[in-house]
Parts: C-alpha cells; structure tokens; sequence
C-alpha cells in the first residue's frame, strides 16, 4: 500500500475551496486565500494540495515508527467521521469534548481511565453483589467517561501528532500540543489562525464531504506507515534462518559505567568482611565470661549433688521415764 493519492478535483468536488464570509475572515490566512466570490472567500487550492501531502508524510512516518496519532473534532459533522477514521487504522481520537488539561495533565486523565476500566469490569460480572440503584448509578458514570475518554483509554502516553479539524473550536488542543511540543495537523479555514499550527492544511472545515475526505487520507496514511514497519519487521527477522541476538559493544561510557560498578562491589566485599572479623573478635571477647558463667553453673550443680541429704528425725513427743520395779518402793 502506497501513500494515498489525491486529485484538485476531488478537493473541489469536496468543497474543500470554499470559505466563510469575508467579515468572518483572519488576516493571517491571506497568503492561503485565492480571492472572493459571492461574497465568500475562496481557498487557494494551488496551495492546499502540496501542504495536505506533506501533512499526510508526516502523518505515514509517525505510524511507521510505531507512533501514536490522535484525531480530534468534537462539532457535531467531525465526530462521526473521525471515530471512524481512527478506528479503521487502529490510532485514537477525541469527538465529544476537549477536556480542558488533557495533554499537559496526563496523570490525572490516566486516573480517570483506570476508573472507567474498574467500572467495566465491576458491570461485565454477572454476580457482582451491587443493588439496582449502585449499578444504575455505576452506568451512568461509564457512559460520561465512555463519551469523554472512550476514544483515548488504550492509548497508553501522550500522542507524537495531533490530527485537529477546526483549530478554533480546538484551541486548548492546539495550546496544550504547543506547549508540550507535539506536532500539529490543523485544517484552517479562512477564519483560523495558522499559528502553533506545524503542518497546516487551508480548507474549509464545516463540510461533512469534505471532512471524510480529510479522515480518510490521515487515516490510509497511517495504515500505509504501520504497513511499513511490519514489512521492516518481517524482513528483519525473516532473511535470516536464526533470529541474531548479537550483543551491543560496549562504549566507553559503558565500560567506565562498568569499571565503577566494579570498584564499588569490591568494597561493598572489603567492608563486609571488616564488619565480619569485628564481630568474630567481639564474639571471642565475651566467650572467656560466658565460660566462667557456665563453669560456675556447672560447679554449682556438682556441690548440690554432692552434700548429702540430711532428713530430720521425727522428734518424740514425751521420753519413756523408766519404771521403778515394786521391790525398789518397798525398799524406800
């Protein structure tokens, strides 16, 4: 698949020429204005041709490279062509509402889409042990986060081109990706300003032909990108019968890197082994006491077991007098 082709009467069919009113217009779009007619002023295509081409260039060497791109165009006649266009090549888009730090605030959107997945998860379970009211409630919370962040929720980072349709609508858009430095695709129509713009493409941005027409040429140029870098890919590993796993050279940063690390395990070494013999030598210090402790223990033992055990004789409670025969009263 080659970079898609594109005629100046495919533009014209489009209605890609045709501007606002000459009271609506910016003067900084004069060089890309071509005159007025019907009191309209009327876009130069002469010019508009070549700078949608390189727009579509850069657009193809971002997917080739495994960027990501992102559609916006939240009016009501972008939305549906451009969640169509960034769906069919597999990239992400915003149709309903530019949240104000959606760029310059990634932390906080990417909170918001961990909340959108737990809510997908919690509704998806058929036995999730919420009541009526919870999962109503629930429903409507995906729905909100669904419309605002449906389109972006697998996108993983922040995008390496933005794709915008009506840079005046889009104007938090164009100043985030300024300030971030991502590059711009803008379609300006005679009322736009190209300023902030990297890649501007005149033309009008309010017909709905013209709007699919600009979808469908961003988004076959992303698919003819990623095209490119399977085909890299296969190649790469295809030619040859083993995948080669070839170490990388080490730089001389790297070694100094290693020599470092290095050094610092062998003293990390030197100094366990210094707190080891400290220890052992404390070890030695206190052994001498805990022997005589012990010796006196045993010594202890020895001398309860030798002595005998003396038991206290039961002490008589009267002594037996003894009786005087009957002779011995007669006598006296």
């Amino acid at each position: 698949m080659a970079l898609p082709k594109f005629s100046m009467a495919e533009l014209i069919e489009a209605g890609v020429h045709f501007g606002h009113k000459t009271k609506r217009w910016n003067p900084r779009m004069a060089p890309y204005l071509y005159g007025v007619r019907s009191g309209l002023h009327i876009i130069d295509l002469q010019q508009t041709v070549p700078l949608l081409h390189r727009a579509l260039v850069a657009v193809r060497e971002v997917a080739a490279s495994n960027g990501r791109v992102l559609f916006v165009g939240t009016k009501r006649q972008a939305a549906d062509p451009v969640a169509e266009a960034a769906s069919r090549c597999g990239q992400y888009y915003i149709n309903q509402r530019w949240l104000g730090g959606m760029l310059t605030n990634w932390g906080t959107i990417q909170a918001s889409i961990k909340r959108l997945r737990k809510i997908d998860e919690v509704l998806g379970q058929e036995n999730n042990g919420l009541t009526k009211k919870e999962s109503l409630s629930l429903a409507r919370d995906r729905e909100k986060l669904e419309r605002s962040l449906g389109g972006i929720k697998n996108m993983g980072g922040l995008p390496n081109l933005i794709f915008i349709i009506d840079t005046n609508k889009e104007d938090l858009a164009v100043k985030e990706a300024a300030r971030l430095g991502i590059p711009v695709v803008g379609i300006l129509d005679s009322n736009s300003s190209p300023d902030s713009i990297t890649y501007p493409v005149p033309g009008n941005d309010d017909a709905t032909r013209a709007i699919k027409l600009y979808c469908q040429l961003i988004a076959d140029s992303a698919l003819d990108g990623l095209q490119e870098s399977l085909a890299k890919n296969s190649a790469d590993i295809g030619e040859s019968a083993e995948v080669p796993f070839a170490k990388p050279e080490k730089t001389a940063d790297a070694q100094l890197e290693a020599a470092k690390a290095e050094k610092e395990q062998g003293e990390q070494k030197k100094q366990g082994q210094g707190r080891g013999k400290q220890r052992h030598e404390k070890q030695e210090k206190k052994a001498p006491v805990v022997v005589k402790k012990a010796a006196k223990a045993i010594e202890g033992e020895a001398t309860e077991k030798a002595e005998p055990e003396v038991v206290a004789a039961p002490a008589q409670a009267s002594e037996e007098k003894p009786k005087k025969s009957g002779k011995a009263k007669k006598a006296s």
